[in-house]
C-alpha cells in the first residue's frame, strides 16, 4: 500500500522538476540548435558523406527533419494536458524551425534538383505528391508570419483558429512522404498513424477525459 500510494507523489515530483527545469530554460538556444543539422548537412554533401546523389539525400533529409520537428510541436499539448509536462514555451521556435526546414526542403528541389522553371511547374502540376507537399508548405506560411507575439495581440481569438491550419499541413506532409516513396514502406505510415493519433487527442471526448 505504501508503494502503491509513493508512486503518483514521485511521479508528480517527476513532472514538478521537469517543468521547473523548462521554465529556466529560454527557448532561444533552439534556434541556434535547429541551425546545426543542415549546415552539417551541407558540409556533408560537399565532401561525399552523402553517397553518390547528395542533392536527394539533402532533400530527404531536410523533409523528414521538418516532419520530425511538427510531430514533436503536437505532442506538446497532449504532455501538458494528459502528463502535466508543460513544454508550451518552446512550441514556437519549434514550428519555425520545422517551417524553415521544410522551406530548405523545397529550395533544395527548386535550385539544386530541377532548376528549370518551367518544369519546376509542370512537376507541382503533374506529380500529386509535389502538389500536396506545396499545398503543405503554402498552409504554413501564414502560421510563419503571425508565429509573434504582435499578431497574437492584433488577431486576438483569430489566432488561434488560424494556427489550427498546421494539423491540416502535417496531414498533407505525412501524406507526401507516403506517395513519394517507391514501394512499400512502413516508415512514412508509422509518421501518419503517429500524426493521427495525436489529432485524436484533441478531441472533445479525450478533452473531457
Amino acid at each position: 500500500m505504501t508503494d502503491t500510494a509513493a508512486t503518483p507523489g514521485l511521479r508528480d515530483r517527476a513532472i514538478q522538476a521537469v517543468n521547473q527545469t523548462a521554465r529556466k530554460i529560454p527557448a532561444w538556444p533552439l534556434y541556434i540548435l535547429g541551425a546545426v543539422p543542415p549546415v552539417w548537412l551541407f558540409i556533408a554533401g560537399l565532401t561525399g558523406g552523402l553517397g553518390v546523389d547528395p542533392v536527394k539525400a539533402m532533400e530527404h533529409q531536410m523533409g523528414e527533419w521538418a516532419l520530425w520537428l511538427l510531430i514533436a510541436s503536437l505532442c506538446i499539448t497532449p504532455l501538458r494536458r494528459f502528463a502535466g509536462v508543460n513544454l508550451l514555451k518552446f512550441r514556437r521556435a519549434i514550428g519555425l524551425l520545422a517551417f524553415f526546414y521544410i522551406m530548405g526542403h523545397l529550395l533544395i528541389w527548386l535550385v539544386l534538383d530541377v532548376q528549370i522553371p518551367s518544369q519546376i511547374w509542370a512537376d507541382i502540376l503533374k506529380r500529386p505528391y509535389i502538389t500536396i507537399g506545396m499545398g503543405a508548405f503554402v498552409l504554413l506560411i501564414p502560421l510563419a508570419l503571425t508565429s509573434n507575439n504582435w499578431s497574437i495581440r492584433k488577431l486576438g481569438p483569430r489566432w488561434r483558429q488560424l494556427h489550427k491550419l498546421v494539423y491540416v499541413s502535417v496531414v498533407l506532409g505525412a501524406l507526401h512522404f507516403i506517395l513519394l516513396v517507391k514501394g512499400f514502406q512502413i516508415e512514412p505510415l508509422i509518421y501518419m498513424a503517429a500524426i493521427l493519433g495525436l489529432l485524436a487527442l484533441r478531441l472533445p471526448v479525450f478533452r473531457r477525459r
